[in-house]
This record gives C-alpha cells, sequence and structure tokens, in this order.
C-alpha cells in the first residue's frame, strides 16, 4: 500500500466494523488482501453499493449528472432525513456499542446514500475506541496523536493537542444543512431550530456542544413531524 498509514487505517478500519451493526452504517460485503502486479501489498473493503453516491457529490454537482439529466440538489426534507440518520449513526456509536466508537473524520464524502437516499456512515479508517471513563474527556486533555480528521471538518480542538471525545463527531449537521432556505412560516421556524442545533452541535469549544448526540437526534426527528405536520 503507497499512502503513508494506509494499512494501519485498513486494520482499523476493520476493527471498527467487525462488530457493530446499524441501517445508517456502510455494510461490508467483503474484505481483499494480495499484492498489485508491481509487488505492492493490496487491501480493500467492499461496501454495499450506494447508487446515489457520496452526500458531498449532491452538496457540489458536477457538470456530468447534470448532463444525464439527473436532480442537481436536494430538497429540505431529503437533507433533514439525511442528518436525522447520520445523527442516529452517531447516536449508535457513541451510546450503544459495547465499546464506544468516536469516528473521527466525518465529512460528506463519507456518508454515502443508497436508491431511497437513505444516509450511511463510512470510512473508519480513523476511528478510535474509548472507555465509558475517557468518552467524554476535558478538551484541555492532551494528546500526541496529532490531528485526527480531515482540514475543514476535524474538530477545532483536535488541532489543539486534544483527545479525541465524542463531541467531536458533530460537525457534519451544521455543514450539511447550511445551503437551506426558508419559503413560509413553517419552514422558516424549522429552519431555525435546525441551525440551532447544527451550531450546537458545531461549537468551537467542546463544552459548549450538544453533550449527547441522542438529544440532536430526537430533537431533528420532532422538527422533522412539524414539517410534516
Amino acid at each position: 500500500m503507497l499512502r503513508h498509514g494506509a494499512s494501519k487505517s485498513f486494520i482499523a478500519e476493520c476493527e471498527a466494523l467487525r462488530n457493530i451493526k446499524h441501517r445508517n452504517l456502510v455494510k461490508i460485503m467483503t474484505a481483499c488482501s494480495s499484492v498489485d502486479f508491481h509487488g505492492n501489498d493490496f487491501k480493500a473493503l467492499v461496501y454495499e453499493f450506494m447508487d446515489n453516491g457520496s452526500l458531498d457529490e449532491w452538496l457540489h454537482p458536477t457538470t456530468e449528472k447534470e448532463e444525464d439529466h439527473v436532480p442537481t440538489s436536494l430538497n429540505l426534507l431529503q437533507r433533514l432525513d439525511i442528518a436525522i440518520d447520520v445523527s442516529c449513526a452517531l447516536d449508535y456509536l457513541h451510546n450503544n456499542c459495547e465499546t464506544l466508537i468516536v469516528h473521527c473524520d466525518l465529512k460528506p464524502s463519507n456518508v454515502l446514500l443508497n436508491k431511497e437516499f437513505t444516509a450511511h456512515v463510512s470510512d473508519f479508517g480513523l476511528a478510535k475506541f474509548l472507555s465509558q471513563l475517557t468518552s467524554n474527556v476535558p478538551a484541555n486533555e492532551t494528546s500526541s496523536i496529532g490531528i485526527r480528521g480531515t482540514v475543514g471538518y476535524a474538530a477545532p480542538e483536535y488541532g489543539m493537542g486534544s483527545e479525541v471525545s465524542t463531541s467531536g463527531d458533530g460537525s457534519i449537521d451544521d455543514k450539511t444543512l447550511n445551503q437551506l432556505k426558508a419559503r413560509s412560516q413553517k419552514v422558516e421556524v424549522c429552519l431555525s431550530s435546525i441551525f440551532r442545533i447544527g451550531i450546537a452541535c458545531s461549537a468551537e469549544s467542546p463544552t459548549d456542544r450538544l453533550k449527547n448526540i441522542s438529544n440532536a437526534t430526537s430533537d431533528l426527528h420532532s422538527i422533522r413531524s412539524i414539517l410534516l405536520g
């Protein structure tokens, strides 16, 4: 494997996905381990096929998709459903696994959409396992692991050497929903609530964020009921 750290990332992803199962997490069909024709190690995980690609492709559509006459944007309800799906996946990882898991690289390109636009969180190459005692460590406790995640999506405290915690996995809600536009009074009320949740999940300081992703999940479900009511 030519990319630095790729083998370690592959092992981490296999370990993370070995004992977890949820409708909003990618399903692994098989794994491959061999060598390529240059003699380099080749390792791969084969995911279940997702007809609608990644969320990033829908937030930043290409001209190719437009030429194929495929819708190039997500409506309000689809975006809200995707946010709910992602929060449900995080709730499972943070609160319902035998060993808590922090994804550490949550971003639109790691959220895959199936034919019905159900969101599936993928790419656990940077995932970290936490004990109950360390899942919400204070932000001033530091670590030598370096920055975990992608610049622009990684929690700010990671850049200052803080320990990984579940509060670092919430910023995608705000980044995913920040393009929504209100069209009626009901939508405006819902959007206000959605943005409030997004901001609460992605506050700069981990102590200012929602303490538990399950609270965000519950609130998003309530907003969806109002929107459809």
